[in-house]
């Protein structure tokens, strides 16, 4: 089965899981939720072979194995921190695809891009100075979770200057969504519920992670 297939069934699924959230049935969605990932794995996997290829798929895996951990948060904190670590895991993972992406490095030359750096760092004090009062003994790793979320938006920014592809524009969203999911279940978790919560972290990471697969499948193969 192609890539683009596995993609078109990946988003027809997020769509039920979506629904199936929206309507109430989360103890179902619960069940669900591990086989979604999946799914862009493999569409990955039946490409051919490409130079950031490994990274795409080692930052894919890490992800899951967070989103599997995080199914058991709200049995105990360790749940919580393991799945903090796997994902933080995923993200230095996905700062090394882009690092590694073809480029011609021209974003130093442009206005635009320091001022999505400044936008960047604004975002990160801000949540930082919103969370940490609240974080009790996960202020560190709380803490360095986020600037690397941070770090990792501001290598999708370079890449929207230094990739050739007009796909680079699929990944920034990506980069963004991801960033917008983790800072609802941050803020939901430690500074104040958020009606629907679930819903909102949900499509968001699973935007997140189909326009980074999709992006960067385009960039290199499609």
């Amino acid at each position: 089965m192609k890539s683009q297939n596995l993609l078109k069934i990946f988003l027809g699924i997020t769509i039920i899981y979506m629904l199936l959230i929206s309507i109430g049935y989360e103890n179902f969605v619960w069940y669900l939720k591990p086989f979604l990932l999946p799914i862009l794995f493999y569409s990955v996997v039946k490409n051919d072979a490409f130079e950031t290829k490994k990274w795409l798929l080692l930052a894919l895996l890490f992800s899951w194995i967070g989103d599997f951990v995080l199914l058991f948060a709200n049995k105990g904190e360790l749940y919580f921190i393991f799945g903090l670590i796997s994902f933080l895991i995923a993200h230095i993972l996905f700062i090394a695809l882009f690092i590694k992406q073809k480029s011609n490095v021209v974003h130093h030359k442009q206005t635009l891009y320091w001022f999505g750096l400044s936008l960047v760092l604004v975002y990160l004090f801000g949540m930082l100075s919103i969370l940490i009062p609240k974080l009790g003994d996960l202020k560190f790793p709380v803490g360095i979770y986020a600037m690397t979320i941070s770090l990792m938006l501001i290598e999708t920014i370079k890449g929207s200057f230094n990739w050739e592809d007009k796909s680079k524009y699929l990944v920034l969203i990506g980069a963004i969504f991801f960033v917008t999911s983790d800072s609802i279940l941050a803020i939901n978790k430690f500074y104040t519920v958020i009606p629907n919560a679930s819903f909102w972290i949900m499509i968001t990471y699973l935007i997140a992670q189909f326009c980074i697969v999709k992006g960067i499948l385009k960039m290199n193969y499609f």
